[in-house]
C-alpha cells in the first residue's frame, strides 16, 4: 500500500529542506517539528546515516476541523513530511491522510484527510 506521495528534488539537501518549509507554508502548513534524524542517530547511538528530516507540519483549520470529527485522531497528527537523501538524490516525501485517517473509518474524517492530501501533494509537486 502506498502510504507516501514522493519526488525527487534536483535541489541541494539544505536548499530541499528550505523549499520544503516555504512550499508548505503557501499551502497552509506550519512547521511543529524538525527532527534531524542523521544528528540524532549519530548523537544517541553514534550510528551513520544520510540526511534526514522529518517536518510535523500542520495546517490549524484542518487540523480543527479534524478533531472536531474524531477526538482521538491526534494520534496521527501532524502530517509528516520527510526530506532526505539516498544515493546521492534529494526526495520529499509527504504522508496521504487519506490512507493513515482511514484507519478511523469516519466519512467526515476522510473528507478532511483528503482536502489535507491535496494540499501536500500540491506543495510537494511545486517543490
Amino acid at each position: 500500500m502506498e502510504y507516501g506521495h514522493t519526488r525527487q528534488i534536483p535541489l541541494a539537501f539544505a536548499e530541499a529542506v528550505e523549499k520544503t518549509i516555504d512550499e508548505l507554508g503557501k499551502k497552509g502548513f506550519g512547521i511543529l517539528t524538525e527532527i534531524d534524524v542523521k544528528g540524532t542517530l549519530k548523537e544517541k547511538i553514534n550510528a551513520e546515516f544520510d540526511n534526514y528530516i522529518i517536518l510535523g507540519a500542520c495546517n490549524p483549520p484542518l487540523a480543527h476541523k479534524a478533531l472536531l470529527a474524531e477526538r482521538e485522531i491526534g494520534l496521527l497528527l501532524p502530517c509528516n513530511v520527510i526530506v532526505y537523501e539516498k544515493e546521492g538524490k534529494v526526495l520529499v516525501s509527504a504522508i496521504m491522510p487519506s490512507v493513515a485517517m482511514s484507519v478511523a473509518n469516519n466519512t467526515e474524517l476522510a473528507a478532511i484527510a483528503g482536502e489535507a492530501e491535496e494540499k501536500l501533494k500540491a506543495a510537494v509537486n511545486n517543490i
